[in-house]
This record gives C-alpha cells, sequence and structure tokens, in this order.
C-alpha cells in the first residue's frame, strides 16, 4: 500500500484536511439540535393545550398527556445537549448521543398513535444519527481546520 493511502487519520491531524465522513458527525449533532429543539417545543404544547394531542381510547398514549409532555421537555433538552457536545468532538458524546437518539426514537414510537407522520420523520432521523455515530464516530473533524 503507497504511503498516500496508509497515513489516514494521522495525516488528517498534521495537515488540517478533514477526513470526507467528518461532516457525517457535524450532521448528526446539528440533526440532533434539532430534533431535541422541536422535542422541547412539542412538550411546550402539550402542557399549555392539552387537547392538542388526541389520546382516546384507540390512541393510548401509556402515559397522560402532561406526562409525554414532560418526557419529551426532558427528553428534548437531553438529545439537544448531547447533540451540541456532538459537534464539540468530545469522545464520551459518541455514546451518550448513541443512547439519547435510540431513547427519542422509542419515545416516538410509542408516541406513534398522536403524531403517526411526525414520529416516523423522527424515528428515521434518530437511526441516520446513530448510524453516522456509529460508523463514522472516529472521523470528529479536527476543529482547527474549519
Amino acid at each position: 500500500m503507497s504511503k498516500q493511502w496508509s497515513a489516514g487519520a494521522d495525516l488528517a491531524d498534521r495537515s488540517g484536511i478533514r477526513p470526507v465522513w467528518a461532516g457525517w458527525i457535524v450532521f448528526a449533532g446539528v440533526i440532533m439540535l434539532i430534533l431535541g429543539a422541536f422535542d422541547v417545543i412539542a412538550g411546550i404544547v402539550a402542557l399549555v393545550r392539552g387537547d392538542y394531542y388526541i389520546s382516546g381510547p384507540e390512541y393510548s398514549l401509556v402515559l397522560d398527556v402532561t406526562g409525554w409532555a414532560w418526557a419529551h421537555l426532558v427528553g428534548g433538552t437531553l438529545v439537544a445537549v448531547s447533540g451540541v457536545f456532538l459537534i464539540t468532538g468530545a469522545i464520551w458524546a459518541r455514546v451518550v448521543a448513541v443512547l439519547f437518539a435510540a431513547g427519542n426514537a422509542v419515545t416516538h414510537l410509542v408516541f406513534l398513535s398522536a403524531h403517526p407522520l411526525w414520529s416516523m420523520l423522527v424515528i428515521a432521523l434518530c437511526v441516520t444519527v446513530i448510524w453516522a455515530v456509529v460508523v463514522h464516530g472516529d472521523a470528529v473533524p479536527n476543529r482547527e481546520s474549519w
């Protein structure tokens, strides 16, 4: 193998060149920040207007609307904060980001009956975030090259 291709991440650290996949980690962090903000907004809406979310016998939400409001508020805040730390490049933030993205996906899986399209979109984005962090987590961009 030539010297050009065997340098890997060491070359990126010395030359300031970002790896191609580093954009996925920034993308995952930004998406987590946006999803967290939307969850906080959904929690505030559920607290202020409890009748906004339909929760009849055929739309069982496991918890009452107030419980889901607090779950979205707390979960959204944790997802947004972990997205910020993921963008900063903290190594521990990768594990936390995967855990919170998985928790957010499960929360929206249970919330699927109240808002099916929105919940499916959030679950798909959470899976994309998990994929980006797990597959490309070691390609965190060098902040000096920004």
